[in-house]
């Protein structure tokens, strides 16, 4: 019985070292504001029903997910039904020249049946300008794909920036975001780094829009990372230096 327990604690000891996730919870999750939290599979989001989306959207990314082929995009689109007060509809898109801009990608979900499925519900979308979302946006998205494999696992937060009298489409008032931000924490390497992007069609490379968290927070009024100690989230969030960064796509 107690080689059992000796082989036990030992297989424990070497998957927790393998996974390499810290010990702190929910690094991803942003200070909220109110509105409201919705945790599905791959993904949490806090709603904001004045715009009709998703204030952020925030995952881990792990390195086996993201390169995950196991289940194939779907794409069926379709209203959240964990959204109290109703999210957008497929409706409020038709005709607009905009796309359902997905916030947590389905790309980042292949390794999910489940998870794919939820990567396509109406809170996970944002009217992006077809050019962009399809662009820069996209290579983008690679990159956290390649730094989570490469960094062993990340984590993201990603939203439009929500501010007042933004132009809208459909019947529900969906806003259009100005600008688009991702910021990409990789604890591992103890460094983040964020962008903020126009929604346009952008020629130049995505890695131009690259920022310190502190900026991203400063431009769109939310916290992230508070569930670090205060000193380290000072350190990780004022500092960047892009040289740490291992650029793939751009």
């Amino acid at each position: 019985m107690r080689n059992i327990i000796l082989v036990f604690i030992i297989s424990f000891f070497i998957y927790s070292c393998d996974k390499q996730e810290p010990s702190i919870n929910k690094i991803e999750m942003p200070a909220t504001n109110g509105n409201q939290i919705i945790e599905h599979l791959a993904y949490t989001l806090s709603y904001n029903e004045t715009h009709e989306q998703a204030d952020w959207v925030a995952y881990y990314l792990t390195k086996e997910e993201a390169v995950s082929d196991s289940f194939s995009r779907k794409d069926d689109f379709r209203e959240d039904p964990e959204v109290s007060t109703g999210s957008s509809a497929l409706s409020d898109y038709k005709d607009t020249g905009y796309d359902r801009g997905h916030l947590c990608p389905a790309a980042d979900n292949h390794w999910s049946k489940d998870a794919m499925s939820e990567s396509f519900y109406m809170s996970n979308m944002s009217p992006q300008n077809q050019s962009f979302n399809r662009g820069k946006w996209s290579y983008l998205e690679k990159e956290v794909r390649h730094w989570a494999e490469i960094y062993d696992g990340v984590y993201v937060v990603v939203g439009g920036v929500l501010k007042d009298d933004l132009p809208t489409i459909g019947d529900n008032k969906v806003s259009i975001p100005n600008y688009f931000y991702k910021v990409i924490l990789d604890y591992n390497g103890k460094k983040a780094i964020g962008f903020i992007m126009p929604n346009i069609p952008i020629e130049d490379s995505f890695k131009n829009y690259s920022v310190s968290v502190d900026s991203v927070e400063s431009f769109t009024g939310l916290d992230f990372f508070i569930n670090l100690p205060d000193d380290e989230e000072e350190n990780i969030e004022s500092n960047f230096n892009i040289s740490q960064w291992d650029f793939k796509y751009y």
